[in-house]
């Protein structure tokens, strides 16, 4: 039998419409989370507004919040997250190795890591830059001001390699005091070892409210030395459980452009005639949920237990909590910022 071309395209689009509609196979990560009942997420140590625990061990901070939103969308409860605490030699090899599904640590997004690692970098989340913190006393006001100084670095991180490359570049001949973990290199910068100490602007902020005993001694100078978008990251080779991890950030992002937050998320879901809403929470017809092995209220229950990502950038990190951060270009993208989230239809 022969068939007309018309005939034709119109079986491959019936096809291409059919797989577009099919439920996508959960993928080996997911899987093992179902089995297991909970997602281990490798976290930082311990930086403030990011990742951090209590007297109690309770965690919270802006990547605790991407692991919740992922617990709750794949389990039905955010508080299904095993945490594990990495430092930055440890967090690639722990994810690598399956220790963990999910690298939820202010992690720089790199060519060299993306090529080279197997693995995936998912969404940026947040996008921040190195800068410097030295004591008010010192009345260094610039960087270009450190020329022969010492600056005290965590080694294994880009951080170290940024500071040599702004150094060469401006004749600065600045002498890096290395040190393995973060916590020495801060103790270091306090006890005066050094006489500055670089690090993301976010980490400084960080440190500054945590470790000092009185933020208003150290200054954090204006310039930012380098791009560094932080977000999670997974194993490669598992693009379903990737493709989660995306979508629920998104998500978040897609929330509060849309007006949806923790608080008016039930009534968005019963009487919104919005159809990106509607497509967002589970409301409608159509059925996201299930192109990602989910059931159709994954995303509604992300929300639910974390907020949008704006709720959760003011709760953790912005101007009313000790890092006081300033949206900048981490708001949307029709405020002026980088967050763009892909379209969840």
């Amino acid at each position: 039998m022969k068939f007309s071309k018309i005939q034709l395209a119109a079986a491959t689009v019936a096809t291409m419409g059919a797989l577009l509609t099919m439920p996508a196979h959960a993928g080996k990560t997911l899987d093992a989370i179902k089995a297991r009942g909970s997602v281990v997420c490798g976290v930082n140590t311990g930086l403030a507004g990011f990742a951090q625990a209590d007297s109690s061990g309770k965690w919270s901070g802006l990547d605790i919040d991407v692991c919740k939103a992922l617990a709750a969308a794949v389990l039905s409860d955010p508080e299904k997250i095993k945490y594990v605490p990495l430092n930055a030699q440890q967090r690639f090899t722990a994810l690598q190795s399956g220790e963990i599904d999910v690298l939820a640590r202010n992690t720089t997004f790199t060519l060299t890591r993306d090529a080279s690692l197997g693995l995936s970098l998912t969404v940026a989340n947040f996008y921040d830059g190195q800068g410097f913190m030295v004591p008010v006393k010192s009345k260094i006001k610039s960087a270009k001001q450190l020329k022969g100084q010492t600056v005290c670095v965590q080694s294994g991180t880009p951080t170290e390699k940024n500071l040599t490359d702004y150094s060469k570049a401006n004749n600065l001949n600045i002498k890096p005091v290395v040190f393995e973990k973060v916590e020495a290199a801060t103790g270091a910068y306090f006890a005066g070892r050094c006489i500055a100490y670089t690090t993301d602007a976010s980490g400084l902020s960080s440190v500054r409210s945590k470790e000092a005993k009185d933020p208003a001694e150290h200054l954090i100078l204006p310039e930012l030395i380098s791009k560094e978008p932080l977000g999670p990251m997974v194993r490669r080779g598992d693009d379903e459980w990737f493709a989660i991890v995306k979508w629920v950030v998104y998500g978040t992002m897609e929330a509060e452009e849309y007006g949806v937050t923790q608080a008016n998320v039930d009534q968005m879901k019963a009487s919104s005639t919005d159809p990106v809403v509607q497509r967002l929470l589970g409301a409608g017809n159509e059925d996201t949920g299930k192109l990602l092995g989910l059931d159709k209220d994954w995303m509604y229950r992300a929300i639910k237990s974390v907020g949008n990502y704006g709720e959760s950038f003011e709760r953790n990190v912005g101007p009313k909590t000790p890092l006081n951060l300033p949206r900048g270009v981490n708001n949307l993208w029709n405020k002026g910022g980088l967050m763009y989230a892909y379209p969840i239809r």
